[in-house]
């Protein structure tokens, strides 16, 4: 391949031309904003919970302790109790990546109702992070967690 000064120019061209392009486009930053996330005693934050769209939804917050041995309605009406909710599928996975040490190698409830049954209801496994449903009368494992929004998102 002969190199001339002709093939030069047109690829200086071609460069000059995509690096034009290159700066023409928008990049993405994502911004988080500063929040103070108060925790009571014995509570854990276990992370950001986002939108679909990547924007911020709200913070989870463990709260201490845990129910064992109870069926789904029991153990929402504990979390309740307890000043929280029991978590949704999401925020499950979110308290397994985060803080799966605060959890023992057991199923325990989501706050959410099997979508074709209403007779059942999803849990978790923090052993694995496998996610599945059963009848709500099983006796599964419970933890509360709270949701806190700042007053600036």
């Amino acid at each position: 391949m002969t190199i001339t000064l002709e093939a030069i120019k047109s690829a200086h061209a071609k460069v000059a031309e995509m690096i034009a392009t290159f700066e023409k486009q928008a990049t993405t930053e994502y911004r988080v904003p500063a929040a103070a996330i108060p925790l009571a005693s014995g509570e854990r934050f276990a992370g950001a919970v986002l939108n679909d769209d990547g924007s911020l939804a709200h913070y989870l917050i463990l709260l201490p302790g845990e129910k064992e041995s109870v069926q789904w309605e029991a153990a929402r009406e504990w979390a309740i109790e307890q000043g929280g909710d029991l978590p949704t599928r999401r925020e499950q996975s979110l308290l397994f990546a985060n803080v799966k040490s605060a959890f023992a190698s057991a199923w325990y409830w989501s706050g959410e109702q099997y979508e074709s049954n209403s007779g059942s209801a999803w849990f978790q496994y923090f052993t694995s992070g496998g996610q599945g449903y059963d009848g709500k009368d099983c006796e599964l494992r419970a933890v509360a967690v709270r949701r806190f929004i700042p007053s600036v998102i």
